[in-house]
């Protein structure tokens, strides 16, 4: 890409206390209170390079938008091949809901067959920009084996805790690129407290979810893509599955800044959180008119991306839905299997549990009356189910 888009990246924000950081320094939450921190740009600067026109001359992809991404040395921009995923119109799935505006972001060709891609893309990049030696990483799966292949990429040694009961095709993946895998009793929250002890014994860099500012920069690029790709004029309705949630908050951050750059005006999507029954805490806070989601006890999900039982970033997400007019809403197991199957026999897509998920929520929101037959309804298949075969096998 040309020299002359250049990175209008400024400083680190806290998004709760608002204290500011030095960019150019690894981060991970706001050493004030603890809450995760945002990437801010000089928006102004940005858009006089960042504009309709120019996006049109551009090659596909997620560096498509330099000027609103943080990496500052070219060199260290590691390119697998993420973003650029299509947006599909459901005509067979949209007449089955008697919904004909029903559309698929498929972002199952993502390196790594994953959404995952996109926000580790960022986080390793610029890690491995401002010095990193080794990185670490919490998981239920997609998101270990997407920082494993950006740390192959570049030579950096990835470290991977993941649930002893994660699906085996993960734990593959991540030691086949690479990494060092340790399978613990426990859930995502107990990996983490490995990776914090391997932080502070070993020196790694934590890429955990919203506990470093960039998985979230890589994540919003989805935000930028929907707008594009549906000539700047955005969806009624974003159906998401959330687990940390990085996905909705980045695209929430992506539209703001958007409107700052004159791309779209005003108008938002209601931004909907999807989550298994077995693991719901935003939804329940949702519900419950609370801030902040209490941890979720004896998660148990087949979803594995959506057993998430806290999430450092609960309030960034309670904020999104409640401003865009969205709601929260769980989901079966069950159900996850089911509509895996009527989305692949109706779109052609193999989806994960998480991505069925949302088609499970469209159905029980338009039947709830909360949808309207002619919404134009967007529906995010996050992961390949070819990583949960065996969720199929008798």
């Amino acid at each position: 890409m040309s020299e002359q888009f250049a990175s209008a990246f400024t400083h680190l924000e806290c998004s709760a206390c608002h204290e500011r950081y030095d960019p150019q320094r690894l981060h991970n939450v706001c050493p004030a209170c603890g809450k995760p921190l945002l990437a801010r740009y000089d928006l102004e600067k940005a858009a006089s390079s960042l504009t309709r026109e120019s996006l049109q001359q551009r090659p596909p992809g997620l560096w498509r938008y330099w000027e609103v991404l943080p990496v500052q040395d070219r060199s260290a921009a590691i390119n697998l091949g993420e973003g650029g995923t299509p947006l599909l119109c459901a005509p067979r799935l949209g007449d089955r809901l008697a919904m004909p505006n029903t559309f698929i972001k498929d972002e199952t060709s993502n390196p790594t067959g994953s959404f995952k891609a996109r926000g580790l893309c960022l986080a390793v990049s610029r890690a491995y920009e401002l010095g990193a030696k080794e990185i670490a990483i919490p998981s239920a799966g997609n998101a270990a084996g997407a920082m494993s292949a950006y740390a192959a990429a570049v030579g950096m040694p990835a470290h991977v805790f993941m649930p002893v009961d994660t699906p085996p095709a993960f734990a593959v993946e991540c030691r086949t690129l690479g990494a060092e895998v340790t399978l613990i009793q426990g859930l995502i929250t107990d990996c983490g407290a490995e990776v914090k002890a391997g932080v502070q014994t070993h020196g790694w860099f934590d890429v955990s979810t919203l506990k470093e500012p960039y998985r979230l920069e890589g994540k919003k690029t989805m935000g930028y893509e929907l707008a594009e790709q549906l000539d700047w004029n955005l969806p009624d309705v974003i159906i998401y599955p959330t687990g940390g949630g990085t996905g909705l908050v980045g695209m929430w951050k992506a539209f703001a800044e958007m409107e700052a750059m004159g791309l779209i005006g005003p108008q938002r999507p209601r931004m909907v959180s999807v989550q298994s029954d077995g693991c719901a805490p935003i939804v329940r806070a949702y519900q419950e008119g609370s801030e902040h989601a209490e941890v979720w006890q004896n998660a148990a999900t087949i979803a594995s991306g959506l057993r998430v039982p806290a999430a450092i970033g609960d309030f960034l997400m309670l904020e999104a839905i409640r401003d865009s007019g969205g709601t929260a809403i769980a989901v079966s197991d069950e159900e996850m299997m089911r509509y895996a199957d009527v989305l692949g026999s109706t779109t052609g897509i193999f989806s994960s549990p998480e991505g069925a998920a949302c088609l499970a929520a469209q159905v029980h929101l338009l039947e709830a009356g909360w949808l309207r037959p002619d919404d134009v309804v967007v529906n995010f298949i996050t992961g390949t189910g070819l990583k949960y075969t065996h969720l199929w096998q008798s």
